[in-house]
């Protein structure tokens, strides 16, 4: 009987054979070179680490808003909608349940000036809506700071 512990082996003409106590084990292999240089670490220490040098480019300048500029609203355009549709300029500002108002009273008031209280309702939803398109678009371009 052999004494010898299971384990790897290197044979005489310099291949390598794995000894399990009994017999050896399958085709002899290359042997691995013993005097192999370790390797080096894969990352530096991060102490060593240089820093980027700062780009070249200026600081921004100001705000700008992440959707690009805004459109600036007419007050014109929306007194003029409003003169002939009353209630439209104010719906071209954005604020359609307001102008959709001005246009039901205007309609209501359409049937009621058979009987006279409509004219009076009628003129004065065609003036509040001219009033309020115009104010109402200068006061959109403020809020988006257009000074017109």
């Amino acid at each position: 009987m052999n004494a010898s512990q299971p384990g790897w082996y290197t044979q005489p003409d310099g291949t390598m054979r794995y000894w399990d106590g009994m017999q050896w084990v399958g085709p002899p292999r290359p042997a691995w070179p013993q005097d192999a240089a370790p390797r080096p670490p894969a990352y530096g220490e991060p102490g060593h680490i240089q820093p980027y040098a700062a780009a070249g480019y200026p600081p921004p300048a100001g705000y700008a808003p992440p959707y690009g500029g805004v459109a600036p609203k007419n007050p014109g355009i929306s007194l003029l909608a409003s003169f002939f549709v009353p209630g439209l300029g104010t719906m071209i500002n954005g604020e359609v349940g307001k102008g959709v108002a001005m246009l039901v009273l205007y309609v209501v008031g359409i049937p009621l000036a058979f009987v006279l209280i409509g004219i009076p309702l009628m003129f004065g939803v065609w003036i509040w809506g001219m009033i309020d398109a115009y104010t109402g678009a200068q006061n959109w371009n403020r809020r988006h700071g257009i000074w017109s």
